[in-house]
């Protein structure tokens, strides 16, 4: 199965062209944007076609530009020959207990992702762990998200669901029609990779990784984007995750 990498994970050890190049040799065949990669999306597309990869997904934050600038987010998306567009997140400053504020985001979602699928694009939020914190009425934000936005698609970030203090495999089977997409990342043990906030590279941590994608693939999902945070290594990272991923 092909596995996608997110780009963000390399975001401090760049140039670009030799991190597509090391993904390449690795046996990647897909990566994820992010803003970084974003700025002269033409310089990275021929990036891709030198190297062989594809971006079938990416992230854009904030989530104003889709309103402020949607047509400048659309052109970059096709340029870059992506399919799935994901929002990834909201700034500290609006990650509230307020349940009408999640409402209000939601809905802002469902009209982002009716624009998203008039350009021939799919639309989606990606979460954190922030979205898994009890508001104010006893609702949490990831549920009050996909009530308030029924057509778009969840990218689930299984590890922060895992930091946020829930079950995966129950949010997994909660929402099995709505999960297209996940990212595969791993939690260290208990006080150890403190230097990379406590994340381990995937088949490292612990994770039931195997357990976790088979529900994935019940429910349909079929993108699927090794990340890690912060990595103090990008090369060993890259390398043991994609050779555990085969093994799920």
């Amino acid at each position: 199965m092909d596995v996608s990498f997110q780009l963000y994970s390399a975001r401090e050890f760049t140039p670009w062209d030799s991190v597509f190049e090391r993904l390449a040799k690795l046996g990647y065949t897909q990566v994820e944007g992010f803003g970084g990669v974003y700025e002269d999306p033409a310089a990275c597309r021929d990036l891709l076609d030198k190297t062989g990869l594809s971006m079938p997904s990416g992230h854009f934050f904030p989530m104003e530009q889709f309103d402020d600038d949607i047509g400048k987010v659309i052109a970059t998306a096709k340029t870059l020959g992506m399919e799935r567009l994901f929002c990834p997140a909201l700034p500290p400053e609006q990650r509230t207990a307020d349940a009408g504020h999640w409402q209000s985001v939601g809905e802002r979602l469902e009209a982002i992702g009716a624009k998203i699928r008039d350009a021939g694009l799919r639309f989606g939020w990606h979460n954190h762990d922030f979205e898994f914190v009890t508001c104010d009425d006893g609702r949490l934000p990831m549920d009050i998200l996909l009530e308030a936005a029924p057509s778009i698609e969840w990218e689930a970030d299984i590890a922060w669901i895992v930091r946020g203090g829930q079950d995966p495999l129950a949010w997994i089977s909660k929402y099995t029609d709505r999960i297209t997409t996940a990212h595969v990342k791993d939690i260290a043990p208990e006080g150890e990779c403190a230097d990379e906030d406590g994340w381990a590279d995937v088949g490292q941590g612990t994770m039931d990784w195997k357990a976790i994608m088979a529900a994935l693939r019940t429910a349909g999902a079929d993108l699927f984007i090794i990340e890690h945070d912060k990595p103090s290594d990008v090369d060993r990272f890259a390398a043991r995750s994609i050779e555990a991923f085969r093994t799920f």
